[in-house]
C-alpha cells in the first residue's frame, strides 16, 4: 500500500513539472526578486489598549527586513499565477508598550520566517503607453488571494545570546514550527519594453498559528532557575515592580491572547525580467483569423492564392 502511494505522489510530482513546462512554453514568464520591510502584529508590543485589530498596534520601530524571489506565469490579460519563496525577520518588544501590564511582562523577541506560497493575482486596471508604437510600455493595478507554508523559530535575546524559544516549551506547549497562511495583496507594476518590469507589491498574511512570538495562552511553573522559566517570566528583570502587581505574572494568570492567531505583512519592491514564449496575450482578437487576403487575391505573404472551385453535379 506504501508503495502505490509513493509512485502515485510520484506521479502526481511529474505532472505538476509537466504543468510547469507547458506554461513556461505558452505563457509569458517572468522571473523576478523583490526587497523591502516586514512587521507584525501579535500578543507583544502594543499601545495602552489590551489589543487592537488591523495595524493600530504596529510598531514602526520593530520593522525588519524582507527579501524574496518569485515567478509569476500571465495566463491571460486579466490573470496569472504567483509563486515566491521569501525570507523576513518579524520583531517585538514589550519595553515599546505604553500598556502597563505588557510593558511589565517583559518580553521580547524576533523570528527569522521562511514563505514559500503561490497566489492568484486579478489585473483589473491597466494603461498602454504608446509612445513607443513597436513595443508598448504598460501600467496594471493588481490584487491577490493564496495559499502558502511558513517555517518559523522565534528567539529571545538572553545575557547577548539569541536562545530558540519551541524547544523550551515556555507555555507548556509544543508548538509547530511549520504553519499555513493565507496571503492577500494588492501592488502596481510597470512593464519597459516587454522584457523588464518594475512594481510594488503590499501582503497581508493570516497565520494558523499564535505562536509567532512565543505567547499564547498562560503562564505555567517551570523549574526554579531554569532557563524555560527565566525566558518564561522576565518581569523580575525590571527591578521595580510592585510586589500586588507582579502576582498577575505568576503561574495560572493570563500571559498572552490565545482568542487571536497572529499575523504580519510586508511591502516590497520589484524587478523582473520577462521570457516571451508561444503567449495568447497580445494576440488578435479574432485569432482565427488566418491569411488575410487583399482584392487581387494574395496573402500577407505575397503569395496568390487559387480561389476554390465550386463542382456542380447534374441530378438525373
Amino acid at each position: 500500500m506504501a508503495t502505490i502511494t509513493l509512485k502515485r505522489n510520484f506521479m502526481l510530482f511529474g505532472l505538476a513539472l509537466l504543468c510547469v513546462g507547458t506554461c513556461q512554453a505558452q505563457y509569458n514568464l517572468e522571473f523576478g526578486i523583490s526587497t523591502g520591510a516586514a512587521n507584525y502584529l501579535g500578543d507583544m508590543g502594543g499601545n495602552e489598549l489590551t489589543r487592537r485589530d488591523f495595524v493600530s498596534d504596529m510598531k514602526l520601530t520593530q520593522t525588519r527586513a524582507a527579501i524574496g524571489t518569485y515567478l509569476r506565469y500571465r495566463i491571460n490579460s486579466d490573470f496569472s499565477v504567483k509563486t515566491n519563496v521569501s525570507w523576513l525577520r518579524l520583531a517585538g518588544n514589550d519595553a515599546l508598550s505604553s500598556n502597563r501590564a505588557r510593558n511589565t511582562r517583559n518580553l521580547s523577541f524576533r523570528n527569522d520566517v521562511f514563505e514559500w506560497s503561490v497566489q492568484g493575482q486579478y489585473f483589473f486596471y491597466t494603461v498602454n503607453d504608446f509612445s513607443n508604437y513597436r513595443h508598448p510600455n504598460k501600467f496594471s493595478l493588481y490584487a491577490g488571494l493564496g495559499a502558502g507554508v511558513i517555517y518559523h523559530n522565534p528567539k529571545a535575546n538572553y545575557k547577548d545570546e539569541w536562545i530558540a524559544l519551541p524547544a523550551l516549551e515556555t507555555e507548556g506547549y509544543a508548538y509547530k514550527r511549520f504553519v499555513a497562511v493565507v496571503p492577500v495583496s494588492a501592488g502596481f507594476c510597470y512593464t519597459i519594453n516587454r522584457k523588464f518590469r518594475l512594481g510594488w507589491e503590499l501582503n497581508w498574511r493570516t497565520t494558523f498559528t499564535d505562536y509567532l512570538d512565543d505567547v499564547s495562552q498562560n503562564y505555567v511553573a517551570h523549574p526554579e532557575n531554569s532557563l524555560a522559566g527565566l525566558l518564561a517570566n522576565r518581569t523580575g528583570e525590571l527591578g521595580n515592580v510592585d510586589a500586588a502587581f507582579a502576582e498577575n505574572f505568576t503561574p495560572g494568570n493570563k500571559r498572552g491572547d490565545e482568542t487571536h492567531n497572529d499575523s504580519y505583512l510586508s511591502t516590497s519592491v520589484e524587478f523582473a525580467y520577462l521570457f516571451r514564449g508561444h503567449s495568447s496575450v497580445g494576440r488578435p482578437q479574432y485569432p482565427w483569423i488566418k491569411d488575410r487576403q487583399d482584392k487581387f487575391g494574395s496573402n500577407r505573404h505575397g503569395k496568390l492564392l487559387r480561389r476554390p472551385v465550386r463542382k456542380i453535379r447534374l441530378k438525373w
